[in-house]
């Protein structure tokens, strides 16, 4: 479903209408507070005007991103953008289309066709096979805890294996990452764009970086800062079909070479990973076949 927020009615059913011709699924709302009772995780796209009878276009991207973080957003409005206070709101993502721009409407459904398709404006990449490999994880993501204490001693033997601080298995959906299992740190669960694993589904097999400190994704991550994380490699959690459910991962303090012996020894331990998530899957859906 896409939102369009406009309190100008001509204009919002005229933006509606070519969305609707488009084959979209388009809500309509005039005031910010009409607009928040279609935010949920069925919404795939808003496009608001800047200026709202209850507030501002970008006050409602704001608002919508805290519930459902990856919606693509746009700014279909008449203000110039030189007249819009942008830098009060930080580094939020969002498309600026003029509404007086010649094939205006046009330009901004080919804007959304594209957003919606590849999910462009998202504060962190994410694979081509997201929704694939979002639906393979729902098999997987039932009552992982059950498998706490085998992934304890993976971790275990990984930070001795490999003489880093830290390991931890987790799997991560479409907007968090959640440990299962964490040895030499403690995690709590984390936005995906907090997260260094959430660049490793783009990889296939391991994913090695040297140095953290250095890479420029994490130049500003506060998080990964404060655990005075200097090393990361990983290898995926995937399915016996290829998909990547999460990782499984080393930290540690210092930067680092990992060779390709390391390299195989990871993968190694996240093929064991997976391979009791999927004995527990298996279980558990004969139990359920059986009742």
């Amino acid at each position: 479903m896409l939102l369009c927020v406009d309190s100008d009615a001509a204009s919002r059913e005229a933006t509606a209408e070519t969305l609707r011709d488009a084959g979209f699924t388009v809500a309509e709302a005039a005031t910010i507070a009409a607009a928040r009772e279609h935010v949920d995780d069925d919404l795939d796209a808003l496009v608001t005007e800047q200026s709202l009878p209850d507030g501002t276009g970008l006050e409602l991207v704001r608002d919508v991103r805290e519930t459902v973080p990856d919606t693509p957003c746009f700014l279909f409005t008449d203000l110039p953008i030189e007249e819009i206070d942008t830098a009060a709101f930080g580094d939020i993502v969002v498309e600026y289309v003029p509404k007086d721009a010649p094939e205006a409407r046009a330009d901004l459904l080919d804007l959304v066709e594209h957003a919606v398709a590849f999910r462009s404006q998202t504060a962190y990449p994410l694979p081509e096979n997201e929704e694939a490999r979002l639906a393979a994880l729902e098999r997987y993501a039932v009552e992982p805890e059950a498998l706490g204490e085998s992934f304890d001693r993976l971790t275990e033997i990984a930070t001795e294996l490999f003489g880093v601080d830290a390991a931890a298995v987790g799997l991560i959906d479409a907007h968090e990452q959640r440990f299962l299992a964490c040895h030499g740190i403690s995690l709590d669960p984390m936005d995906r764009e907090d997260t260094v694993c959430t660049y490793a589904l783009l990889d296939d097999g391991v994913t090695v970086i040297e140095d953290v400190q250095a890479d420029p994704r994490f130049d500003e991550n506060e998080g990964l800062q404060a655990a005075n994380i200097r090393f990361y490699a990983s290898s995926l959690l995937q399915t016996p079909e290829g998909e990547a459910v999460g990782t499984f991962c080393i930290y540690d303090d210092a930067p680092r070479e990992f060779s390709t012996r390391d390299r195989e020894l990871l993968e190694l331990l996240g093929a064991e990973a997976m391979d009791q998530l999927t004995l527990r899957r298996d279980r558990r859906e004969t139990e359920v076949a059986d009742e």
